[in-house]
C-alpha cells in the first residue's frame, strides 16, 4: 500500500446534502471514529432545507450554491486553509429530465474540476459510478479495475462524461482521483431505498428471471472508508477504484437477506413471491430508452431495466492499493439501515 498523508486544513464536500454527502459529513465531524478530523469541512448544499439539516453540525460551514454554474461555486473557495482537499459527491440519479443528467453530473463535474484547480485544492475525490460500464457482459462476469467504456443510458453517458472531465484536469495538473461505487445502501437513505424495503416486507419485490443475476453493493460507511482512502493515500493522479462490499450478491440473495434483517428488527415479513419472467426485464430496458429518446426519465421503468442484468465488480486492486477492507456485510449493513428508518420516525 501507498503511504498515507494527513487530513488537510478544510474538507470540501459537494453534494453535502445528498445520501454520501451526509454520511461523509457525519464521518468527517464526529468527535471520535476511524474517519474524525480536526479541520473544518465546507459543505456545498442545493436548498435551503438541506443547508438547514446540516447547521448542527459545530465544525461544518454550509455554502449554498449550484455545481451547474462556475458562479455557485465561489462561496466554497473564500479563505481556504493552508491545505484543501475536495470531496465531490454532487450528482443526480433519477432526475425527471435528461437533460439534467449532463447539467448537473457532467458540466457540473467539469465546473467543480476547473474551480479546484483555481483555487489550489490539494486532491479532490470524484465520485463517479458503475454506469459508465453498463452491465456484466454474461453471468458470470466480474468487472475488473481497468475497463472500457459502455455508459447505461443517460445516466451512465453523464457519468462517463464526468471521468472525462476529472481525467482532463488531471493532465492540466490538477491531483485528482475516482472512485466506482455500485447500489449502495444504509444511513441517510432517500425515499426510493425505504420503498425497496417496504416492497421486500410486504412480499412485493420483483424478482425478475431466477433472481441469480448478481450486484455488487456497498454499504455507506464501506463508501466512506472507501473515499478518505482514496483522498489521503498517495497514488498517482488520475487513478479510479471500485469501491464495495467484499463480495457480490444474487438478487435473491438480496431480498432474502433484507427479509431477514427486518425480521431481527421486529418486523412482520410476508415471503416473497414475486417473480416476473426475464422477457420483462428486457421490455422495460426497451422502453426505458424510448422515454429517455423523448428527453424524459421514469425512475422505476429504468430501476426495473436494470434488474436483469449482472453489475458485479472486483474491489482486489482498491485493497492492494488503499489498503481497502470493508467491514460491514449485508446483513449487517441492513439491520444498521432499518435502524436509521425507525429512528427517523419512518413507515417500512
Amino acid at each position: 500500500m501507498n503511504g498515507c498523508v494527513d487530513p488537510p486544513d478544510v474538507t470540501i464536500v459537494t453534494g453535502a446534502g445528498g445520501w454520501l454527502g451526509r454520511a461523509l459529513v457525519d464521518h468527517l465531524t464526529r468527535d471520535d471514529g476511524p474517519y474524525a478530523r480536526p479541520g473544518i469541512v465546507r459543505a456545498l448544499v442545493h436548498t435551503h432545507a438541506d443547508a438547514v439539516a446540516l447547521a448542527a453540525h459545530a465544525r461544518v460551514e454550509v455554502v449554498l450554491g449550484d455545481v451547474r454554474r462556475p458562479d455557485g461555486l465561489a462561496g466554497l473557495f473564500v479563505g481556504l486553509g493552508a491545505s484543501t482537499d475536495l470531496l465531490h459527491a454532487a450528482g443526480v440519479i433519477h432526475p425527471r429530465r435528461v437533460d439534467d443528467f449532463i447539467e448537473v453530473n457532467a458540466r457540473g463535474t467539469a465546473n467543480v474540476m476547473a474551480a479546484a484547480r483555481a483555487n489550489g485544492v490539494r486532491r479532490v475525490v470524484h465520485v463517479s459510478s458503475n454506469s459508465p460500464f453498463g452491465a456484466n457482459p454474461h453471468p458470470t462476469d466480474t468487472f475488473r479495475n481497468d475497463e472500457p467504456y459502455d455508459p447505461y443510458y443517460g445516466y451512465g453517458r453523464s457519468k462517463m462524461q464526468a471521468e472525462l472531465r476529472v481525467l482532463d484536469a488531471v493532465g492540466g495538473g490538477l491531483d485528482a482521483v475516482i472512485v466506482r461505487p455500485p447500489w449502495f445502501y444504509g444511513p441517510f437513505q432517500p425515499p426510493r431505498q425505504t420503498t425497496f424495503f417496504r416492497m421486500v416486507r410486504t412480499g412485493r419485490f420483483p424478482v425478475v428471471g431466477d433472481g441469480r443475476q448478481r450486484r455488487s453493493m456497498v454499504y455507506v460507511d464501506n463508501l466512506v472508508q472507501g473515499v478518505v482512502r482514496a483522498e489521503l493515500t498517495a497514488t498517482a493522479a488520475g487513478r479510479a477504484w471500485w469501491i464495495a462490499d467484499a463480495r457480490p450478491y444474487e438478487v435473491v440473495e438480496i431480498v432474502e437477506t433484507v427479509g431477514r434483517a427486518l425480521r431481527a428488527e421486529g418486523f412482520e415479513v410476508t415471503p416473497n413471491r414475486l417473480r416476473i419472467p426475464a422477457f420483462a426485464g428486457r421490455w422495460a430496458e426497451r422502453a426505458d430508452a424510448l422515454i429517455q429518446r423523448t428527453g424524459r426519465y421514469v425512475a422505476p421503468v429504468h430501476v426495473l431495466g436494470e434488474m436483469d442484468k449482472t453489475i458485479a465488480c472486483d474491489i482486489d486492486v482498491a485493497r492492494a492499493e488503499l489498503g481497502y477492507d470493508p467491514d460491514v456485510e449485508l446483513e449487517e449493513g441492513m439491520r444498521r439501515s432499518i435502524r436509521w428508518c425507525t429512528n427517523q420516525g419512518q413507515s417500512l
